[in-house]
């Protein structure tokens, strides 16, 4: 089954790299200005989990490379438009989009595109950064994809999909409820975001303040809140994981987002933190800590422009 991943950046590039490894058909749509340099040097991938190094078939938006079975989104929420017409010339009917992005907001947005038929869910739980084009840096031992079908025409092709990128060393896994996994990995990264994108600090650096705890426990709990109210209430056993990760003295843990904002670079604020406020404002429910942090992010924007 083919293959086509969007962007060969830190997600793209290191499911690419674990799939190339065991000899996956996997082809990478990337920008033009990216061809070049792709095509001579491959992608290479540096984990404690261990390396990889492959010379993939790259392929542009000039390229009329035909359809692909499954189309896998690895971009930044704010890419998403350029991103859906990028990989629509290479969808049939059969061919099932999954999306490795963060919140839960691009769903609706694919299903309008491509139909809810042709959209499944899909979670990575991944640190990895880009250092240059074409390497990929795992900063931890810690990887897991997760993909579900999110309607029964998805089911044959993703139990297909199982059997391939199972034998990848990808920590992948068949989910039987998609959506409540993504609603999990939402509250988490709402929580991460807001604490360390608001204090500019990590996890363990906040929690040495005299009130740092309170406030990382007041953003979980009012996420938590908002997916309750939105019918996708974490368990018990998720929430206190997520207090215990939330709350680790001496954790180094910061959110993606933050190194973003270190580089000066666009971020994803509206994405998560925005639609998490808009999700609670839907139910009513008061989200103060949540705004502070979403004002501090529309801040650092509006600086940065």
């Amino acid at each position: 089954m083919k293959v086509l991943i969007l962007g060969a950046g830190g997600i793209g590039g290191y499911l690419g790299c674990r799939l190339g490894a065991v000899g996956y058909d996997t082809t990478f749509l990337v920008r033009e200005n990216r061809v070049e340099e792709l095509e001579k040097n491959g992608i290479s991938l540096h984990s404690e989990l261990g390396s990889a190094h492959i010379q993939p078939k790259i392929i542009s938006e000039s390229n009329d490379a035909g359809y692909f079975d499954f189309v896998v989104l690895s971009c930044k929420a704010y890419d998403l438009d350029s991103a859906i017409e990028s990989v629509r010339p290479h969808l049939d009917k059969e061919t099932v989009v999954i999306p490795f992005l963060n919140g839960v907001a691009h769903l609706e947005v694919l299903d309008t595109e491509f139909g809810h038929g042709r959209v499944a869910g899909g979670v990575a739980h991944l640190a990895v950064t880009q250092t240059k084009v074409g390497v990929i840096q795992h900063l931890n031992n810690i990887h897991k994809f997760t993909v579900g079908s999110r309607h029964e025409e998805q089911l044959h092709k993703l139990e297909q999909l199982s059997h391939s990128w199972s034998k990848a060393n990808l920590g992948f896994s068949i989910s039987n409820n998609i959506e409540q996994d993504m609603w999990d990995k939402f509250i988490f990264l709402s929580t991460l975001a807001g604490a360390t994108c608001t204090m500019r600090s990590s996890i363990g650096t906040i929690l040495e303040t005299s009130y740092g705890e309170s406030y990382i426990v007041r953003l979980l709990n009012e996420c938590i809140d908002v997916a309750t109210a939105n019918s996708r209430e974490p368990n018990e056993q998720q929430i206190t994981n997520y207090r215990n990760q939330l709350t680790e003295k001496g954790s180094t843990y910061t959110a993606s987002m933050l190194r973003d904002i270190q580089k000066n670079s666009k971020i994803e604020g509206e994405h998560i933190i925005g639609d998490m406020i808009k999700k609670g404002i839907r139910q009513k429910i008061k989200l103060p800590c949540m705004e502070t942090a979403y004002t501090h992010l529309q801040a650092y924007e509006l600086e940065r422009i």
